[in-house]
This record gives structure tokens, C-alpha cells and sequence, in this order.
């Protein structure tokens, strides 16, 4: 072979190398990332999730990739994301919402699912033992409900003036009654009047803020749910033009401009989401990952929509924060 022609087939074996090297590398596990809100309001819980996965051994981009499905508040599209992530055969499917977990188990009975979510999961049927998972899916319990007692004393610290307290409820959550239930006992004992008002589409805000007015309540509770959630800045906005002071599940809507809100620590629920995923990617089976229940909670409040509310926060209240909002 002439000397030419031995370094044109030696230069054309070297360039095919990474090709060749590329398709024996074997390919890397997939998580599906199913979420009914929206990416950009995100970011840090999406960030806790990385972490949380780096802390069981696995990066982004190097040795795991995620899929991402964002609903951005349409919860009726979570059905289809989550049919298609089964269709691709994702390792896994992370569901951070109630919405998202039902979608998820209504798609796949055999693929793991890790859910973070504010509702029992033995009640929504998830699971049927917290300790020991017997399906496919496991993950965190947030407590979003149960707390509406804790919320409404918070708010009654805040506004000890006020006498009529409205409570926002969405009737199709899975725990509407639960928190109404709640809210009451906790409204019969502070010696407060309670109004309920309901809306589980946009149409409905309208209604329930009118009733709000008519009925000049002092005062707001917004229960958990997560239609609310992810229309967080409408219903601070509405607060906010009625001149009215509200509390809320998550930090998410003091940081849109609310006034006060208490509930668990989504970052570290995030964080563990991303654990339990890089876990099972290991080969550690559902059944021997119990659910979680949390144990961090965080109150924040927001002083410059205090200040616009006419409101001085009380020293107790500013110690006992997790984060004031300036």
C-alpha cells in the first residue's frame, strides 16, 4: 500500500473513532420531569431538584437527562404529557403537583413515580402505606392542608381587628372540605366570622371577590391548592385592589407582591424529589423508600405590601419569620 493511501484510510479510521466510540456508550436514564406550572417561576425549586439528584450521583447532561413537561397552569394537558413520557420510556417520572401524580398514575402502573404533593397520598390512592410504597410511586407529603388553623392565627396576629374573615377554597381540591372544616374550628375559637367563597376556574374570581367586598370581610385566607398556585399573581393583585390583608400556602405569592404566607419549604421538598429519583435510578425499589412527611415550614412575610395595606407588622410576628420581604 502506498504511503498516501495508508495515511488517507489511517485519517479516515481516526475520524470515525468518536462515532464509533459514541454509539457504544450506553445510553443514559431518562427522568421525566412533570409539572403543572410554569418554568420561569421555577427556577430555585427546579435548581433543588438538581441538587438533590447530585447528591445521589447523578448531573444533568453527564450521566442522566430530564425531560421536561411544564402545563403552565392548564392542568387538562397533564394527561397527554404524562401518556407521551410513557410512550418514551422515561426511567422515571417526577410529578410535583397533585394534578401532575394522578396523571401520572393514570398513565403507567409500571414505570417509578416520584411525587411531591400537598394532599394524603394514601386518600388520592398513590400509595397505600406511607412506610413501605407497595406500587410504583413514592415520594414527599407537604402538608399543604392541615395547616389552615395555624394560617388563619397567623393572620388573625397580623389583623387582630378584624371580625369577618373570608376563605378562599377551591371545591374540587381533594382536601376543600377538609381545610373548610378546619378553618372553621380555628374561626369558632379566635371568635371570628367566617365567609366562604369558591372558585376552581377564572370566571369565578370575579364572584368570589364581589361576595368578599359585599360582605366587607376584614381579612383572607386562601387554602391550598394548586389551581391557586398557579394563578398566584392574579389573586394577590385582587387582594391587593381591595384593600384586603391575605395569607397563603406558599412563599411563592409573598415573593408576587402578598402579603403573608406560611406552608413547607418547597426547596428542600424539591431537593428531595431529586434525591429519591437519583436513588431508585441506582436500583433501591419503591417499596423501601417510605414516604416523606415534611418537617420544614417557613413563614414569610412581605413589608412592602404591608406598608400599601396600611399594616404594622408586629415584632412577634417579624422575630418569628423565616424571611421578611423588604
Amino acid at each position: 500500500m502506498r504511503r498516501r493511501e495508508f495515511i488517507t484510510l489511517l485519517g479516515g479510521t481516526a475520524a470515525a473513532w468518536p462515532l464509533f466510540a459514541q454509539a457504544q456508550q450506553p445510553a443514559v436514564p431518562v427522568i421525566g420531569f412533570l409539572n403543572g406550572g410554569s418554568a420561569a417561576p421555577l427556577r430555585r425549586q427546579v435548581s433543588a431538584f438538581h441538587q438533590g439528584l447530585q447528591e445521589a450521583g447523578y448531573v444533568e447532561g453527564q450521566n442522566v437527562a430530564v425531560d421536561y413537561r411544564f402545563a403552565e397552569g392548564q392542568f387538562d394537558r397533564l394527561k397527554a404529557m404524562a401518556e407521551d413520557l410513557v410512550r418514551r420510556q422515561v426511567s422515571i417520572i417526577t410529578a410535583s403537583s397533585v394534578p401532575a401524580a394522578l396523571a401520572a398514575k393514570r398513565a403507567t402502573t409500571t414505570i417509578p413515580t416520584v411525587f411531591s404533593i400537598g394532599d394524603d397520598p394514601i386518600k388520592l390512592g398513590l400509595v397505600t402505606s406511607f412506610n413501605r410504597p407497595s406500587g410504583n410511586a413514592t415520594g414527599m407529603y407537604e402538608l399543604q392542608s392541615g395547616l389552615e388553623a395555624k394560617r388563619l392565627g397567623l393572620l388573625h396576629d397580623l389583623v387582630p381587628s378584624a371580625t369577618t374573615v373570608a376563605v378562599l377554597v377551591n371545591p374540587n381540591n381533594p382536601t376543600a372540605e377538609m381545610s373548610r372544616l378546619e378553618a372553621e374550628e380555628a374561626a369558632a375559637k379566635l371568635g371570628v366570622k367566617l365567609i366562604i367563597l369558591t372558585a376552581d376556574v377564572d370566571s369565578d374570581f370575579g364572584d368570589a371577590f364581589g361576595k368578599l367586598a359585599r360582605e366587607r370581610a376584614d381579612a383572607l385566607l386562601v387554602t391550598a391548592s394548586a389551581f391557586f398556585t398557579s394563578r398566584r399573581q392574579y389573586l394577590v393583585l385582587l387582594a391587593m385592589r381591595h384593600g384586603v390583608p391575605a395569607i397563603y400556602h406558599w412563599r411563592d405569592f409573598a415573593e408576587a407582591g402578598g402579603l403573608m404566607s406560611y406552608g413547607t419549604n418547597l426547596i428542600d421538598a424539591y431537593r428531595q424529589l431529586g434525591v429519591y429519583a437519583g436513588r431508585i435510578l441506582k436500583g433501591v425499589k419503591i417499596i423501601d423508600l417510605p414516604v416523606v412527611q415534611s418537617t420544614k415550614f417557613e413563614l414569610v412575610i412581605n413589608l412592602n405590601a404591608a406598608k400599601a395595606l396600611g399594616l404594622t407588622v408586629p415584632d412577634k410576628l417579624l422575630v418569628a419569620a423565616d424571611e421578611v420581604i423588604e
